[in-house]
């Protein structure tokens, strides 16, 4: 019963490093891609003379999810309120870019999810200061 055990823990531990060792690749490829397309955006202000607020905007989208895998990295935990950071700014983007083609009721919903958002932010902050927890490896 103990080899089965000890097999176990060996299968258990080895499935649990692989997936370390894939969250870190693919954090590091999405690394690569943002820098990536944030180089391709800059060449393209440069050809068009003059950054837009668009421009501005999905900036700060690349700097939102640059700090999210900087903050994985230090901290091997994924902060949730940055997605939720990202999805605020990319609706921001959309509605920046393309507000005078929209209905009112187009725009009403896009400010009332960007709303909910913000309100899921402020549940997130406070649950996490009323009820702190562990990491997950702690019982």
């Amino acid at each position: 019963m103990s080899g089965l055990s000890a097999g176990h823990k060996f299968i258990e531990k080895l499935g649990n490093e692989l997936n370390n060792i894939a969250h870190l690749l693919l954090l590091f490829v999405l690394w690569v891609a943002v820098l990536w397309s944030t180089t391709a955006s800059v060449i393209h202000i440069l050809h068009k003379g003059t950054p837009s607020l668009d421009d501005l905007l999905l900036f700060f989208i690349y700097l939102e999810i640059l700090a999210m895998i900087g903050i994985y990295f230090q901290t091997r935990r994924m902060p949730v309120r940055f997605l939720i950071y990202i999805a605020i700014t990319a609706i921001t983007r959309v509605l920046v870019v393309d507000i005078k083609t929209m209905s009112n009721f187009t725009i009403i919903t896009y400010t009332g999810a960007i709303t909910l958002l913000a309100v899921a932010i402020l549940v997130i902050k406070f649950s996490s200061a009323r009820f702190p927890g562990g990491s997950p490896d702690q019982s």
